[in-house]
């Protein structure tokens, strides 16, 4: 009769392969659990190559040619692409607004933000109300928004240069000029992702421990000091992902840009990197390459 406690062979040799440790790189790895590690990050490194190692690949070496869209032929011609678009002053300008565009935004984001949060999360009247009001303009699309500020922003009838008027203000052009258009639409902006910012920055206070809060009370702190030295540092890590989140929608910024301003506004005064990008693009369509028509100098 077989010994039911006797393994078999092919188990063993099975386990012994799983459990076999080796060395790479003066590193010790567990060969089973490397393989298994690999083995579940294959779907998801698959994904990123196909989506994005790969497209990523073809901008660049598009970059290099005068690709032809409507016939597909492609002609290596070096650096040329690059060099009409660092001639081109509408690249440098719209750099400089995407530049000033985001430092602006970034600072007024963040000290709304986190001053709207300090309040919520003290004791005021109607909190949760508030919370609802300050987040509402986030899921309201981009474009419909910008479609309301549009109004609001004319010089005739928007209700803004009424109120300019009633405080005895000259009005303003807004977006018809080329001193006030930008900062038309980073108020537009800072309003429409305040809310979110305003979430964000709350739940990472209401998520300090009270033990905090009251020991420092017992030490005579002061509500200044406690902001300061307890509540600020402790949110460090979501005032960074608010800062590079904020980067990362400010050189993405488009649709409202696109609604308000759509020819760059006067003067190219709102023209932005994304902007410029799809207007090139359309005419490289229209006329079938990526050469002289998007790139040009003027």
């Amino acid at each position: 009769m077989d010994n039911p406690e006797k393994k078999h062979p092919l188990r063993e040799w099975m386990s012994s392969v799983y459990n076999h440790k080796f060395q790479f790189c003066g590193i010790k790895y567990h060969l089973g659990e490397t393989v298994t590690a690999y083995t579940l990050l294959l779907p998801t490194a698959f994904t990123l190559i196909l989506l994005f190692v790969i497209p990523l690949v073809m901008v660049i070496v598009l970059s290099f040619t005068d690709f032809r869209i409507n016939t597909g032929a492609m002609t290596f011609n070096g650096i040329e692409n690059y060099r009409y678009l660092f001639e081109s002053s509408k690249f440098w300008r719209a750099l400089r607004n995407t530049a000033a565009y985001a430092g602006v935004k970034l600072c007024l984001d963040l000290v709304l933000a986190l001053a709207v949060a300090l309040m919520l999360d003290s004791r005021v009247w109607f909190r949760k109300l508030m919370r609802t009001i300050y987040f509402s303009p986030v899921v309201v699309p981009v474009v419909a928004c910008s479609l309301i500020w549009l109004w609001f922003y004319d010089p005739g009838i928007g209700p803004f240069n009424q109120i300019l008027g009633w405080l005895g203000i000259k009005p303003l052009k807004w977006l018809y000029s080329e001193s006030t258009a930008m900062m038309s639409i980073i108020l537009f902006s800072v309003w429409h992702g305040l809310g979110y910012n305003v979430v964000l920055l709350l739940s990472g206070l209401q998520g300090i421990s009270g033990e905090y809060l009251n020991a420092a009370k017992l030490d005579g702190a002061s509500d200044w000091q406690i902001i300061w030295r307890i509540k600020l540092p402790l949110l460090k890590p979501i005032i960074n992902f608010v800062l590079m989140m904020g980067v990362i929608n400010a050189f993405k910024v488009f649709s409202e840009v696109n609604v308000m301003t759509p020819d760059g506004g006067p003067g190219y005064s709102t023209s932005m990197m994304l902007k410029i990008s799809l207007n090139w693009y359309v005419k490289a369509r229209e006329s079938g390459g990526l050469r002289k028509p998007p790139l040009s100098k003027n």
